[in-house]
């Protein structure tokens, strides 16, 4: 059986320490006819989303993980960050890397909060 195994994901994922396969493999999805180029986790790999800003004209969506907002959510219940600040900081981020969308678990406190005034 081919399909991945819970946690082991080395079969379809690409190795964090080569920046340029991310590129080769972006160009060759948009080659294939990729309609979007998807970065996930979005935090880490910010010159990611970049690079294939810079190389391509299809939209750049990232995704701001499971685990990068749960981060997010213990630092600031425990008081050590101001959630709206760092939230707000990330999703500025993401865009000036060249995202053209971002998918993130903070939407709802986003839009229901007012963070974007």
């Amino acid at each position: 059986d081919c399909a991945p195994q819970k946690g082991d994901r080395k079969s379809y994922q690409m190795d964090f320490r080569n920046g340029n396969e991310s590129l080769t493999e972006g160009l060759l999805d948009e080659a294939q006819g990729a309609d979007v180029l998807m970065v996930k986790p979005a935090l880490a790999y910010m010159d990611v989303i970049f690079n294939l800003r810079q190389n391509t004209l299809l939209p750049v969506a990232c995704y701001n993980v499971s685990g990068e907002y749960s981060m997010v959510k213990a630092a600031a219940e425990k008081g050590w960050i101001d959630e709206q600040k760092i939230v707000m900081e990330n999703m500025y981020a993401f865009a000036r890397a060249g995202a053209n969308l971002i998918i993130t678990y903070h939407t709802k406190d986003i839009l229901t909060k007012g963070w974007l005034l």
